[in-house]
């Protein structure tokens, strides 16, 4: 749904372009502007921009350029470009499709068109997002499923140098809880341990759910110690919690924790997990609610 919060970067080296621009889409959307193509870049990486109005004919860096530009990299690539441009020929308008516009408008434009084609193209976005956040996140726990969880820690194992660690993470006595409580309560014991779990890891850590009771995490750390010493905190923390069940009851529980450190001889990200999956199996083995290191 378009609202204040859409932002929308203007691009023209024409400042009355830019003013016509700015008053019919102002009251709508908050608005930055730029006037050249390196000032666009700079906007988007300033600036989190929903959308796009592009000119073509600019000086130093057209408008072909700067959607080229936006597509190679991973943070804009996906930020919705419309050019807006004099230019009415068949070749520039099938140029600008090359270059992953998505619309294409010729000026002089119509201003109801052009803000209908803003707003269709901001609910498509609004769209792709939404699809995009149920294809990678589990609807119970809020965290990454387990399909997006081996998509991205697959790009930082190849990306690793030897200070990448994995931890495989259960709730302790799980199946009790399902038994003594229900099912929905057991839901919430997985929602509440999963989004405990996730608000006390650091940045850039791959954090998911595998299935039932069971997390995984995939994290940089430069020292073994302070990473053990976070995993005893965040063990510490859910042993702490209690969650309130539909009839009012406290349910307290546990985790136990598997880490594994990569090393020399680890091939794949698969075995890396499976060194932190024998260790979980460990802590399980020696009482629960601990966190033990593969040997």
């Amino acid at each position: 749904m378009e609202n204040s919060k859409n932002t929308l970067l203007i691009v023209d080296d024409t400042e009355t372009n830019i003013d016509i621009l700015v008053e019919l889409l102002g009251n709508k959307y908050d608005v930055i502007v730029a006037l050249d193509g390196e000032g666009a870049l700079e906007a988007v990486h300033e600036n989190r921009v929903d959308l796009i109005l592009l000119d073509i004919m600019m000086p130093v860096m057209n408008g072909y350029e700067v959607c080229r530009r936006l597509k190679e990299k991973e943070s804009t690539r996906d930020i919705p470009v419309i050019f807006i441009s004099a230019k009415d020929d068949e070749e520039s308008i099938l140029s600008a499709y090359a270059e992953g516009a998505i619309d294409y408008i010729t000026k002089p434009f119509k201003p109801l068109e052009l803000l209908a084609r803003v707003t269709t193209q901001l609910r498509v976005k609004e769209l792709i997002e939404h699809l995009d956040y149920i294809s990678s996140y589990d609807q119970m726990s809020g965290v990454y499923n387990r399909r997006k969880f081996f998509e991205l820690s697959q790009k930082k194992f190849l990306q690793s140098q030897n200070n990448l660690y994995a931890v495989m993470i259960d709730i302790d006595n799980f199946k009790s809880i399902n038994d003594t409580h229900g099912h929905p309560d057991g839901d919430k014991v997985i929602h509440f341990a999963a989004q405990t779990i996730y608000k006390n890891l650091e940045d850039g850590s791959i954090f998911g759910r595998l299935g039932g009771e069971e997390f995984a995490i995939i994290c940089a750390d430069s020292s073994k110690q302070d990473f053990m010493d976070s995993m005893q905190m965040i063990r510490e923390v859910i042993e702490k919690l209690e969650v309130i069940s539909e009839r009012g009851e406290s349910i307290k529980f546990t985790i136990s924790l598997g880490v594994a450190k990569v090393a020399t001889e680890t091939q794949s990200l698969d075995e890396l997990l499976k060194k932190a999956d024998r260790a979980l199996y460990e802590a399980k083995d020696l009482g629960r609610n601990r966190v033990v290191f593969a040997r």
